[in-house]
């Protein structure tokens, strides 16, 4: 996947500026492709070349004119024909897995700290997943065009809590080669641990 292909998905809900795209690619697909701003502002203007979008300047009186940009008829093709190809599963990189892979010859403490650090972070992206599904789908169901928007966010809240039950399992076995205590599940809605 391009960033542009996420940009085409993200105009396929309305006209947007790129302010607002970058705001709703923060709010949405953002939590499974990163982008920052200026690189989405740069991708636009690539799509705005190939003709994958359009720029329609809005004149404001008091502040600046924008441009608000639509997915052109080009643009719906091409993403129809990215969506057709087959996906590539992601690899894993994470660091935090080598230190683990060496953990006989590298310092538990600080090893510790960082699994507390990302228990804690993956604790907070369950917690604004589930929040988001319930504003968005209080019911749990979804109409047709928003379905793919709910599925994703209940994988997202899957792995979420996959990866913090992980984090209780390897902060559990590491505590046990300390001698330190374990920490507090996410169910408990407490954020840190008794040691």
């Amino acid at each position: 996947m391009a960033l542009g292909d996420a940009i085409l998905a993200c105009l396929t809900e309305r006209p947007m500026t790129g302010y607002e795209l970058a705001k709703t690619f923060d709010a949405s697909i953002g939590f499974f492709w990163k982008a920052d701003h200026q690189q989405i502002y740069r991708e636009l203007s690539r799509l705005r070349d190939k003709g994958h979008v359009q720029g329609r300047e809005v004149v404001q009186s008091g502040k600046p004119n924008k441009l608000v940009y639509t997915l052109t008829a080009e643009g719906r093709a091409a993403l129809k024909h990215w969506a057709a190809r087959p996906s590539v599963p992601p690899s894993i990189k994470d660091d935090l897995l080598v230190r683990l892979y060496a953990l006989d010859c590298v310092d538990i403490e600080p090893l510790r700290t960082d699994l507390m650090a990302r228990l804690e972070h993956h604790r907070d992206r369950y917690e604004r997943y589930e929040r988001l599904l319930n504003k968005r789908f209080p019911d749990g169901t979804a109409p047709p065009a928003d379905v793919g928007k709910m599925l994703s966010l209940r994988l997202g809240m899957r792995h979420e809590r996959m990866v913090v039950e992980w984090c209780e399992e390897a902060l559990d076995a590491l505590s046990a080669m300390s001698g330190r205590s374990n920490v507090l599940p996410l169910d408990d809605g407490k954020r840190e641990g008794n040691g």
